[in-house]
């Protein structure tokens, strides 16, 4: 049996002014891959802020992060947008022009679009590029909900391999699993990784990853040779951390860890909230407790 895979759904530094800090992306990169020994990195997604970015600086990150990995991981580039003409554009740049082999796209949200509407997003999006797409299924953010059947309708599209399955809805992930054996799932709710496991997931991708990688990997090490007992404790304590986390806000505090770590992951771009006293001394907290 293949080893279950771990992307890190990468984040973007970003500087005091808002500016992007290119030596920050890199080292998150670095860390990702000499560290935490992951399988693969996702580029510009939500943990990347991609929706608080122009379409330049997308590119940009794509770029950057590709560049720095150096083939040494598998590369996965976001390049959804409500803008299909965007999208498009992303994604002609990050399989033409910089060389991602894979990109995926979260379905079309803020309007209620029609699912014939969200296939022929999919499909003008792959036209005439040689790559593969993940379908970012994030119904929670996006509003949008997908059934197995229309699942299997996009699927009618080759380039089409699988999805990045972020929704709790169970059900749903078995039928999927069930109904397309042959397509990669990957579960996107780290804090719920186990129970995706059971329904025949191909790995995850998560923000979580980008700290706690070495324990999701025991967790599926564990799994695969069926000590349940000690996957189970594996994920409490990563929930444990979850929850640690978001009390502390989430996104502000990953990169507040990777400070902890030695890493310049920047801040976020408002308006998240900036780092503030007691925030690091939360995360300083949660580093110690989790990885010292």
């Amino acid at each position: 049996m293949d080893m279950k895979k771990l992307y890190s759904a990468l984040m973007t530094a970003f500087n005091e002014d808002g500016t992007m800090n290119d030596d920050g992306i890199r080292a998150m990169v670095r860390y990702n891959i000499d560290v935490n020994h992951i399988d693969g990195l996702y580029v510009g997604g939500s943990t990347g802020e991609a929706f608080m970015m122009n379409a330049e600086e997308r590119k940009h990150l794509m770029k950057v992060a590709f560049e720095e990995a150096a083939g040494k991981v598998d590369m996965i580039a976001m390049v959804g947008s409500i803008n299909l003409q965007e999208a498009k554009d992303l994604a002609d740049y990050a399989v033409n022009v910089v060389g991602y082999k894979t990109i995926s796209a979260v379905t079309p949200f803020y309007y209620p679009f029609t699912f014939d509407q969200i296939k022929y997003y999919y499909d003008a999006i792959l036209d005439g590029l040689d790559t593969q797409l993940l379908i970012y299924s994030l119904p929670a953010l996006t509003g949008v909900s997908l059934t197995a059947e229309q699942f299997g309708r996009l699927f009618d599209n080759p380039k089409i391999i699988g999805i990045k399955f972020t929704n709790a809805d169970f059900l749903l992930l078995e039928r999927v699993r069930k109904a397309f054996p042959d397509k990669v799932i990957y579960f996107g709710s780290d804090e719920q990784m186990l129970s995706a496991l059971v329904l025949g997931v191909d790995g995850a991708i998560g923000s979580t990853f980008n700290l706690n990688a070495k324990r999701a990997f025991d967790e599926i090490a564990a799994f695969e040779a069926g000590d349940m007992s000690k996957a189970l404790e594996l994920q409490h304590t990563s929930n444990d951390y979850i929850m640690d986390v978001i009390d502390n806000d989430l996104y502000p505090t990953i990169k507040l860890l990777f400070h902890e770590a030695g890493v310049d992951a920047g801040i976020c771009r408002r308006p998240m909230n900036p780092p503030t006293a007691e925030m690091k001394a939360g995360a300083a907290k949660i580093y110690t407790k989790y990885f010292k």
